[in-house]
């Protein structure tokens, strides 16, 4: 595995536009530091500092950084979808095969450099949430401050899964471009499928059905935390609770989808004539 990560690497690494595009991905999801320390004056009459509004407490805090952080994958996702259309371009997919390079290592190559950048992204989000909440947070309790790490392991999921579902599509048409718009086509597919089913049913089980397609599961993963944060400071509004927390279910299906995807990646290369 460590080889096959290491033969991926030296690629990415030679070339300037994905070392760019890697580094950008990496330090974009870090403006959630900056976004901590905004202060807000309101004409003179008051000022307001993001991390004093208690949103940097811990356990809540896991859940706020991951969801920002997960907003921009899609700058990885174009080093991910760019993988394959220089395999192709630069003819270096064939002489990867020539070399010994078997097409199942070829894919599994991918898929590991994949695991790796997402596990690195993890561990940073990770290591930069503790920091904030340290900082801001009024609780320091051990047991408070592991409280929802769970939201690691879904952003960490997430990523791998969505990239996954980048390299399928790059394997698919083996050209960027054209793979990043069948993003797109996939997300307006899906609320096709949705607005069919809640033609012929009801907008609850369209909902439910959803939640199973690639894209929609990926980001339920981690839902949206503004209503959380307005709960809290509304306690009593009852109308607005929603269920946030990260089930097993969740990652149950992402990660079928995953293994399903890096499946058909090996198949469509398997079945090519290159």
């Amino acid at each position: 595995m460590i080889r096959l990560v290491q033969l991926e690497l030296q690629k990415l690494l030679l070339n300037r536009t994905s070392k760019i595009l890697i580094f950008v991905s990496f330090i974009l999801p870090f403006t959630v530091l900056i976004l901590s320390s905004i202060k807000i004056n309101f004409f003179g009459f008051f000022t307001l500092e993001l991390g004093e509004l208690g949103i940097f407490n811990f356990p809540i805090i896991w859940h706020i950084t991951t969801f920002f952080a997960s907003q921009f994958k899609f700058f990885f996702a174009i080093v991910v979808v760019s993988m394959i259309g220089n395999e192709y371009s630069n003819k270096t997919l064939k002489q990867n095969l020539i070399d010994g390079l078997s097409k199942k290592e070829f894919i599994l190559s991918k898929f590991y450099t994949i695991v790796f950048f997402s596990l690195l992204a993890t561990v940073l989000i990770a290591v930069a949430s503790f920091c904030i909440g340290l900082y801001y947070s009024s609780y320091t309790e051990f047991n408070i401050i592991i409280l929802e790490t769970e939201f690691l392991l879904a952003y960490f999921v997430k990523l791998v899964g969505f990239f996954s579902l980048c390299l399928f599509f790059g394997m698919l048409v083996k050209r960027s471009a054209f793979a990043l718009a069948f993003l797109f086509i996939l997300y307006i597919l899906e609320w096709i499928i949705f607005g069919l089913i809640a033609w012929k049913s009801t907008a609850d089980f369209a909902f439910k059905v959803k939640n199973f397609l690639p894209l929609e599961s990926m980001y339920k993963l981690i839902d949206e935390p503004f209503r959380r944060i307005v709960m809290t400071k509304f306690p009593d509004k009852n109308e607005i609770a929603y269920d946030y927390a990260v089930h097993w279910y969740e990652i149950a299906i992402v990660l079928g989808w995953t293994a399903l995807l890096v499946f058909l990646s090996y198949r469509l290369l398997k079945k090519r004539d290159l």
